[in-house]
């Protein structure tokens, strides 16, 4: 009799406490926010992924009526600011603004993580969208993919390319159309893009990929040549350059900026935020913005949907990866 009703009692206590937790995180999600916002960009000052997660915290701000604070922390292939949100606590004081290169490039190339970027985060809602630039010095004999597929296949190991980095996705897109269409062609890495467009326009370099932005003026005035972007859709700024697609190589993956919390954050804040930052994504003044940098605002997305997009990109870089025996320490 003794033990059934402890056994009994300890039921209740169970009960009563799993009752008081639901309440309690009903309450806190019923009145988030009630408190500054921390948005964790994982880029420096004044680059484009800083200045549009500052867009998108002034936005914000006004939205729930409380400050959206920008901390930069930029380093260590987005794990310093990645990391950062990953051990925060899944409250939703505590966000990521990223670009897909450190969500989904760097587990595919980087031997360690201080984290993964997959099953630590909470995938919130994407906020820009488009494919990288390839481009040629304007003396090179070359005006669309073709021509330059068929010139360095004519030239093995002739031609160079600059990228980002080692282990960028500007390296994996060209290791990837190196093997499909059979070409010898010489990596350098940069640690800038404005210095690869620089070396570009002098012929220091003859080949190189880009982010859509910063060679636009360049293009323009005819000082580089545009000859594809990655993805299957053209760039607004740039939309006389064909896609890969267009010319006989699809290659679907694109760049990416997005919004993520840490793991197991509730769905009604998830869900909260997806709807507010999508809102902000179709305001006249993000979509001017985004054509400065000539990306256009993606079609408004659910978390889930997200989700989706990021499980296809970690499976899709790290295959071209490891084909490509390319890791980093």
């Amino acid at each position: 009799m003794n033990s059934i009703f402890l056994k009994r009692r300890w039921v209740l206590t169970a009960l009563a406490v799993s009752a008081l937790t639901l309440h309690a995180q009903a309450q806190t999600n019923d009145t988030w926010p009630s408190r500054p916002i921390t948005l964790v960009v994982a880029s420096g000052p004044g680059s484009g992924v800083d200045i549009a997660a500052r867009e998108m915290a002034q936005k914000l701000s006004a939205v729930f009526k409380q400050p959206v604070v920008v901390d930069n922390k930029p380093g260590g292939s987005g794990m310093l600011a990645g990391g950062t949100v990953a051990r925060a606590k899944a409250d939703g004081y505590t966000l990521l603004y990223s670009t897909g290169s450190f969500v989904v490039v760097a587990p595919a190339v980087l031997k360690t993580m201080s984290y993964d970027p997959v099953k630590d985060l909470t995938p919130i809602a994407q906020t820009a969208a488009g494919g990288i630039l390839l481009l040629v010095n304007k003396d090179v004999p070359a005006n669309n993919l073709k021509e330059l597929v068929a010139l360095i296949k004519a030239n093995p190991d002739k031609y160079n390319y600059g990228t980002w980095g080692n282990g960028s996705s500007g390296q994996l897109t060209m290791e990837w159309l190196k093997k499909q269409a059979g070409l010898k062609i010489i990596h350098i890495p940069y640690k800038t893009t404005p210095q690869i467009i620089n070396d570009l326009v002098s012929g220091v370099l003859q080949v190189a990929w880009s982010d859509p932005g910063t060679p636009v003026a360049m293009i323009e005035s005819k000082q580089i040549k545009g000859i594809a972007v990655s993805g299957n859709v053209r760039v607004p700024r740039t939309a006389g350059i064909a896609t890969m697609g267009e010319q006989g190589h699809g290659f679907d993956a694109v760049g990416w900026f997005g919004v993520f919390g840490p793991a197991n954050l509730p769905k009604q804040i998830t869900d909260r935020l997806n709807a507010e930052i999508n809102k902000v994504q179709k305001s006249p003044e993000m979509a001017k913005r985004m054509e400065g940098w000539n990306l256009e605002p993606p079609p408004a997305k659910t978390p889930e949907e997200f989700k989706a997009i990021i499980s296809r990109d970690v499976k899709l870089w790290s295959s071209i990866a490891k084909d490509a025996n390319i890791s980093e320490d």
